[in-house]
């Protein structure tokens, strides 16, 4: 599903990227390590195509409708409640179904007691939480996860790890800090340097 050979990123003469070679099958599980200003966020980020390459091949066998893209930014709008903001990202994704799926995420999430509030009342944790709700609610077949367990308290934290364990036939990349809590899900690991 994804095949990157030589991959590389510049800002300006910045070198982010460089040489960077792997193939992730669909269905694959891929835990990219490395330390701060390795480049992991900017590999997510040219995997989900909101970079493009300045060096090297890049080629991903998904629709980019069905792509799952959690970043550093939760990507909600803050005047709107949980519940209006997954309808608003459900009608854009023409999610089927959209007021059931919202549910049942809200639900899994922790989230349905406070679906009604605005999100600027949010915590940093359910801020984190509805993130993501959105980025699994139109089912991606590729699923791309930077820092997830970023600002999850020890609830959120077992949630994602019960959604990582189990991820549905998607193809999965995820960069991390915390290696050992996604380690057990990965079928490949790239440390970035």
């Amino acid at each position: 599903m994804i095949s990157a050979s030589g991959l590389g990123r510049r800002f300006g003469e910045r070198r982010v990227l460089s040489g960077v070679d792997l193939s992730v099958e669909r269905g694959g599980f891929l835990l990219v390590t490395g330390p701060n200003g390795s480049g992991k966020t900017t590999l997510l980020r040219l995997l989900a195509g909101l970079l493009a390459p300045t060096e090297g091949a890049l080629e991903i066998q998904a629709d980019r409708g069905r792509t799952g893209f959690l970043g550093h930014e939760p990507l909600v709008y803050r005047e709107l409640t949980a519940l209006e903001n997954l309808d608003l990202y459900g009608r854009l994704y023409r999610v089927p179904e959209r007021r059931e799926r919202t549910g049942m995420l809200l639900e899994r999430f922790g989230l349905w007691d406070a679906r009604g509030e605005p999100v600027s009342t949010f915590s940093r944790g359910m801020l984190q939480r509805l993130a993501l709700c959105r980025t699994l609610l139109h089912d991606p077949e590729l699923l791309l996860l930077d820092e997830p367990f970023s600002a999850l308290d020890a609830g959120g934290a077992e949630l994602l790890q019960a959604e990582l364990a189990d991820p549905a036939g998607r193809t999965v990349v995820v960069a991390s800090h915390q290696p050992d809590r996604i380690a057990p899900h990965a079928t490949q690991r790239l440390a970035l340097a």
